[in-house]
């Protein structure tokens, strides 16, 4: 078995041999079907042989040479199609030596399907269009390692087609869920990356330097404060899907980057939200997979509404036996986390430790889609306090599979009450809550002019993917994850290395 370095080097004296008389990276090729179409072109004329003449491009994916005629296999978006190569049909036969898997080839010829009853093209004339220097991994095992997988994921593309898919159905959801949001008549808009504070979550945020400014900038956690700024401006339906930044842990339940919808509509509250949120899955599902039961391993999970609905009070006392209202605490309720198994670090404020208590032992059971309304108002800095229960605020999150996908609010409006609450939240910082929120003062400024009542909503993109997809780890969902260094993060070859990662 030939080493890397041997196959790479191969391949590099066989590109010079091509450079001889053309180029096998040329920057136009022709083309006038994809592989798809030619085979459709075939079957409405009604498969009559080599009446059909196609240019088709794409990668070379399999070869059987076989001294007279050579049967190749090229792939391109679409799917593959057979090209069948013969000695006297044409004079550069033996240049198919100069072909590896990998090779982008153009080739132009006629329709006949073969005994074994495949479309194939009779090859009249051919190129090389892209000269490929390394292998691809073995087509009978494909690209089975799951780190390699991530951080080469072109070759993860070539070699595994439920990768292919996986990508082609986030498109698809995306798409779907902006057309949701523009039939609506929602305006989508773009928002800051790079803002002086990075507000409107509890999370850390990504530093940088503006060379030109000579000042520190953050890359944004969230789109809500910028997208509300636009309510005052006037705006009545806003949305954004966009990247946003949190720097934390990285797992197969989460990546430091991700993708985020967040929608405010002016008059609306958070019920009006749900509903809407179960109209978008449902729509979503429907478009893009043809139906509303979604299949995870053992689970079949229904997006069709009603979803079911409790209380964040009611959801933590049916599966814990804590009622939070007796352990105001935080000392109190660290205790009780204690008593439980549940640590948390030292110094945690009492809505982190009350969520480490949901996070262990409710939402691993949400396997059915499930709305928890009406959270605390301390884990709650932005939304509008109930009127019946000041403690509590008009908040939900939408869970299944065990995991969040929506975070929605009645959006809070009152200038004074979103001061105070935002101070004490910088307080919390002051003492070293990293993850406590900022106080963003040009967004005090603005509600201080008047925000209309409005009903918000924050949808992780990547995990409706997952839900729509069947699949356990995000890393799946996101062609690019964020992945811990490794030692040789370049693939140089040498004569002692293969260049194997």
């Amino acid at each position: 078995m030939p080493s890397e370095r041997e196959l790479f080097d191969q391949r590099l004296s066989k590109r010079a041999q091509l450079l001889e008389s053309s180029d096998p990276y040329p920057a136009r090729v022709e083309r006038t079907h994809t592989a798809a179409e030619a085979v459709q072109a075939f079957l409405d004329a009604g498969e009559v042989d080599e009446q059909v003449a196609v240019t088709v491009v794409g990668r070379v994916t399999a070869q059987r040479v076989m001294g007279k005629a050579a049967f190749l296999d090229l792939r391109d978006q679409s799917g593959r199609i057979q090209l069948h190569f013969r000695r006297d049909r044409l004079e550069d036969f033996d240049r198919i030596d100069l072909v590896d898997l990998g090779d982008f080839l153009e080739v132009s010829g006629t329709l006949f399907r073969t005994r074994t009853g495949e479309v194939t093209v009779a090859v009249a004339k051919w190129r090389i269009v892209t000269k490929a220097l390394r292998p691809l991994p073995d087509k009978f095992h494909g690209l089975t390692d799951t780190e390699a997988r991530y951080r080469q994921r072109y070759l993860d593309l070539i070699a595994n087609e439920r990768s292919r898919e996986v990508a082609f159905t986030r498109s698809r959801v995306v798409s779907a869920i902006r057309r949701f949001f523009l039939d609506r008549g929602f305006l989508e808009v773009e928002t800051p990356v790079l803002q002086d504070n990075a507000g409107g979550a509890a999370a850390r945020p990504f530093l940088t330097h503006h060379n030109a400014l000579d000042r520190d900038l953050a890359m944004r956690i969230s789109l809500e404060l910028h997208l509300k700024r636009l309510l005052v401006g006037g705006f009545e339906k806003v949305f954004e899907i966009g990247r946003v930044f949190r720097n934390e842990g990285i797992s197969y339940r989460h990546n430091p980057e991700f993708t985020l919808l967040e929608s405010y509509e002016a008059y609306a509250d958070y019920e009006d939200v749900a509903r809407m949120v179960e109209d978008l899955l449902g729509a979503v599902a429907l478009e893009v997979l043809g139906g509303t039961d979604l299949t995870h391993g053992e689970h079949t999970v229904s997006l069709q509404a009603p979803f079911a609905r409790t209380t964040y009070h009611r959801a933590l006392l049916d599966h814990t036996g804590i009622d939070f209202y007796q352990y105001r605490s935080v000392d109190a309720l660290s205790e009780v986390a204690r008593e439980r198994g549940v640590r948390t670090e030292a110094g945690a404020s009492w809505g982190t430790v009350l969520d480490a208590l949901m996070s262990e032992f409710v939402e691993p059971k949400l396997i059915q889609p499930t709305f928890i309304f009406d959270y605390p108002t301390e884990i709650s800095p932005l939304a509008k306090r109930k009127v019946d229960d000041p403690s509590v605020v008009e908040r939900f999150e939408l869970f299944a599979l065990g995991y969040e996908i929506a975070n929605a609010y009645s959006e809070l409006n009152d200038p004074v009450d979103q001061r105070d609450r935002m101070m004490e939240q910088a307080s919390k910082k002051a003492e070293g809550d990293e993850e406590a929120e900022i106080a963003d003062e040009d967004f005090l400024v603005a509600i201080e002019h008047g925000m209309p009542p409005a009903g918000g909503l924050g949808i992780g993109v990547d995990r409706v993917v997952q839900l729509m997809t069947g699949e356990h780890s995000l890393r799946e969902v996101i062609l690019f994850p964020t992945m811990r260094e490794r030692q040789a993060e370049r693939h140089e070859l040498s004569d002692e290395d293969d260049g194997a990662s």
